[in-house]
């Protein structure tokens, strides 16, 4: 298979100087370039698939019923930290 090239890209003098401090030993720019590409493309690859996954989620959680009233949610809540004080007050006294 042929190999494809990406365009070129012009960067300040500055950003090309930066880069080329960071480049590993025997390791030319256009290695380095490519491999950011790719990385960079994985991790919106991954980051679409968060995404898909987290809308996917909300829908089901909006089929089930929409999930716990905010009252029961901060009733729990409030009866986990007065157990939390009382267990902290008892241990206090020892």
């Amino acid at each position: 298979m042929r190999s494809a090239t990406f365009p070129p890209i012009r960067v300040e003098p500055e950003v090309r100087a930066e880069v080329e401090a960071v480049l590993r030993e025997g390791e030319t720019l256009t290695q380095f370039i490519e491999e950011a590409v790719i990385a960079a493309a994985a991790w919106r690859r991954v980051q679409s698939e968060f995404v898909a996954r987290g809308e996917a989620a909300i829908e089901r959680w909006k089929q089930g019923g929409g999930g716990h009233q905010v009252e029961d949610v901060m009733a729990d809540l409030q009866s986990r930290l007065d157990d939390a004080r009382g267990r902290s007050a008892k241990r206090a006294v020892r």
